[in-house]
C-alpha cells in the first residue's frame, strides 16, 4: 500500500538573530538604516550568524487511516516537523510528499482572519481547504454544534477567548473532511469536557479512514488514541514503532532525570546513628529497568540503596518513604511496618526495593523522602529529601481520561446501578 505521507531526510535550520525572507517594509527599512551601525560596533554583520538544526535528517511514513503520535520534550523539533508538514514553512533538506487535502491546528487562530467573524472564518477556511460552498454549508450546521459558540457566531473573532477560538478551529478543521487532520498540542487550551470531545472526534475522523497527526504531552491520549507514534528528540527522530513501545522509550531514554542524582552517601543533611545509610535512589519498571521518569498507571519499583556502618547485620530495620508535591504538601507516607514487612536481617550493603502497582499520581514533579529505623531508633533521614519524581500522564483508567485535573491522585473503582 502506498504511503499517504512520505517524509525523507528533512532537515530544518535557522538561523539566530537573521530573519526568515518575509517581513513588513517597515522592517526592511529599518534593518537597511541600522546595517551601518551594527558593523561599525561588531554587530551581526561583523560575523556570520551561528546556525541551529531544528530537525535532522527524519524520515517515516504514515498510511491511510493510521493515528500517528508525535512525542518529545520542548523544543524537540515537533513543531516545526508539523509546519513543514502543513507546508506553513519549507524544509532545509530532504524531501515531503503528501497525497490529499490537509487541515492544521497548529496554534490558536491559525488559519484565521480576526477582523473575520466566526460564520465567516468557517466559510473562509473551507475555501482555503478547497471546498465548494454547497459542502460548506452542508457541514455548518455540525460545525456550530460541535464547537458550542453559536452566540458569537456572528461576532469578530477577534474579541474570542483563546477557548473559543480553540472550539471553532478544532470544529473547522475536523469536519471539513480533510485527508489528512494535523492537530498540535493547542488542544491543552480547551477545558477538559472538550479535550475529550475533540479526542472522541479524532477517534471518529480516523475510524472513517482519515489519517490523523497528533502531539501531545497527553500520554494517556496519544496511548488511547494513536496506533503508531514516533519520537522526536533535538531534532533527531529516535525512535518509530507502535505506540506503547515509543513511549516507553520516550520515559526511559528521552526525559530528563526523574531522580536528580546526588551522592547520598555524602551529605550532611541527614540526622540519625548512622548505623545504616541510603547511598542511592532510583525507580524501575515492572520488569527491573530503570527509569527516568514513571506513567501515571503504570507499575513501578522504588529502589533504595543503602550502606550499613555497623559490622554485624542489624535487624528489625524499618524503612519509609514520603512523596510531596512541590508546593511542600505531604501526599502520602509508606512505611515497611505499616505492610508488616520490616526486615529481620540486613547485609552490609544492598537495596530495598518497593513495587507500587498503577501508579496513582497525576503527571508532574513529586518531591521523594525517606527514612530507616532500626530497633525503633532513626538510623538515617535526609531532612531534604533523595530526589524527585517525574510523572507523565498516562492511561489509568485505560479510557484515555486523565482524571479531574485539580486533584493529585487517581483511583479507580467499580460502579453499578441498583434500585
Amino acid at each position: 500500500m502506498k504511503p499517504i505521507i512520505t517524509v525523507e531526510g528533512v532537515s530544518k535550520r535557522y538561523t539566530i538573530g537573521r530573519k526568515e525572507s518575509y517581513g513588513s517594509l517597515r522592517d526592511e527599512v529599518m534593518d537597511a538604516l541600522s546595517s551601518p551601525f551594527r558593523r561599525l560596533f561588531g554587530g551581526a554583520e561583523s560575523a556570520p550568524d551561528p546556525s541551529v538544526w531544528a530537525l535532522k535528517d527524519v524520515s517515516f511514513e504514515v498510511f491511510e487511516g493510521d493515528v500517528l503520535g508525535i512525542i518529545g520534550r520542548n523544543g524537540a523539533g515537533k513543531s516545526t516537523l508539523l509546519k513543514i508538514l502543513s507546508r506553513i514553512t519549507e524544509p532545509t533538506e530532504g524531501r515531503i510528499e503528501m497525497r490529499g487535502r490537509i487541515a492544521s491546528l497548529l496554534e490558536v487562530g491559525t488559519g484565521f482572519h480576526p477582523e473575520l467573524t466566526g460564520r465567516e472564518n468557517i466559510f473562509m477556511n473551507g475555501a482555503l481547504l478547497g471546498m465548494s460552498s454547497r459542502e460548506i454549508k452542508a457541514k455548518f450546521d455540525e460545525i456550530v454544534a460541535f464547537s458550542e459558540i453559536e452566540k458569537f457566531l456572528d461576532t469578530p473573532v477577534k474579541r474570542y477567548s483563546s477557548g473559543m477560538y480553540v472550539r471553532l478551529a478544532f470544529a473547522v478543521a475536523a469536519h471539513l473532511e480533510p485527508e489528512i487532520l494535523i492537530i498540535d498540542e493547542v488542544l491543552a487550551v480547551g477545558d477538559s469536557l472538550f479535550q475529550k470531545k475533540c479526542l472522541g472526534k479524532m477517534g471518529e475522523v480516523a475510524k472513517g479512514g482519515r489519517t490523523v497527526l497528533f502531539v501531545s504531552h497527553n500520554m494517556a491520549a496519544v496511548e488511547n488514541l494513536c496506533n503508531r507514534a514516533v519520537l522526536v528528540d533535538k531534532g533527531v527522530l529516535i525512535k518509530k514503532d507502535e505506540t506503547k513501545k515509543v513511549i516507553d522509550c520516550y520515559l526511559k531514554e528521552v526525559v530528563p532525570f526523574a531522580v536528580e542524582g546526588t551522592p547520598l552517601a555524602d551529605r550532611k543533611d541527614r540526622s540519625g546513628n548512622g548505623f545504616v545509610k541510603f547511598t542511592g535512589f532510583h525507580i524501575e519498571d515492572e520488569k527491573g529497568c530503570r527509569l527516568k521518569a514513571a506513567r501515571s498507571g503504570m507499575n513501578i519499583c522504588f529502589v533504595f540503596e543503602f550502606i550499613s556502618g555497623k559490622a554485624v547485620p542489624l535487624s528489625n530495620v524499618d524503612v519509609g518513604f514520603s512523596i510531596h508535591s512541590m508546593s511542600e504538601q505531604l501526599l502520602f507516607v509508606l512505611y515497611t511496618s505499616y505492610v508488616g514487612q520490616t526486615f529481620e536481617k540486613i547485609s552490609h550493603s544492598g537495596k530495598f526495593k518497593c513495587i507500587l502497582p498503577a501508579l496513582p499520581l497525576v503527571a508532574g514533579r513529586y518531591r521523594v523522602g525517606a527514612r530507616i529505623t532500626v530497633n525503633g531508633e532513626e538510623a538515617d533521614w535526609p531532612s531534604n529529601g533523595i530526589g524527585y519524581l517525574d510523572v507523565e500522564a498516562g492511561d489509568f483508567f485505560g479510557t484515555g481520561h486523565q482524571g479531574f485535573e485539580k486533584a493529585s491522585f487517581l483511583m479507580s473503582g467499580t460502579w453499578n446501578l441498583t434500585k
